[in-house]
């Protein structure tokens, strides 16, 4: 990348690997977007933001302005491969609990939006998911604090099944991804 960024949102899209948003090293968020090329910028700087892929569409779901520091926004903007150009969307995520959408985001049915962290009181806290095609590891705890539990759910139905991990592993989780090669 020709630029130092972090917090950002990252996905792949037949075969390109795109970055987007987060902020830069004096933690100005940023509306910039690469694809092993420089793409169109975002309508608007996304700092902790999420990317999920949808379809053939890569998602930057939520995040907030550098002025704005913490307000969540609850749009998003979506990178259509076909024309280069990014189209917002509003009202995609909109969380009860928690504003930050950083490895929390899920794709339910019909490809709606939902948070990990609203749909199991053990895992509230912390929350990190990584979606698969038809299952998903989440962990997260019960209570501030409290020891990481993990989870894998099969299906966009499924139960929570929690998994034996040993205590040495039960740390805190900043955030998690996948990549499908």
């Amino acid at each position: 990348m020709p630029d130092t960024r972090s917090f950002f949102a990252a996905g792949e899209l037949n075969g390109r690997v795109i970055i987007a948003g987060g902020h830069d090293e004096n933690k100005n968020a940023l509306s910039s977007a690469w694809a092993y090329d420089l793409t169109n910028n975002m309508s608007q700087e996304r700092d902790e933001c999420e990317g999920v892929v949808i379809g053939s569409m890569l998602y930057v779901v939520s995040g907030y302005k550098t002025e704005s520091q913490g307000v969540f926004e609850r749009s998003a903007e979506s990178y259509q491969l076909g024309t280069g150009e990014w189209k917002r969307v509003e009202g995609v995520w909109e969380p009860s609990q928690s504003g930050c959408p950083k490895s929390c985001v899920g794709v339910g049915k019909e490809g709606k939006l939902f948070s990990w962290a609203e749909c199991e009181p053990a895992i509230g806290v912390g929350t990190c998911g990584i979606q698969m095609d038809e299952w998903a590891l989440v962990c997260g705890s019960g209570y501030q604090g409290g020891p990481q539990e993990f989870y894998s759910i099969e299906g966009q139905n499924g139960k929570f099944e929690k998994l034996n991990v040993p205590d040495e592993y039960k740390l805190f989780v900043q955030s998690g991804c996948s990549v499908e090669i």
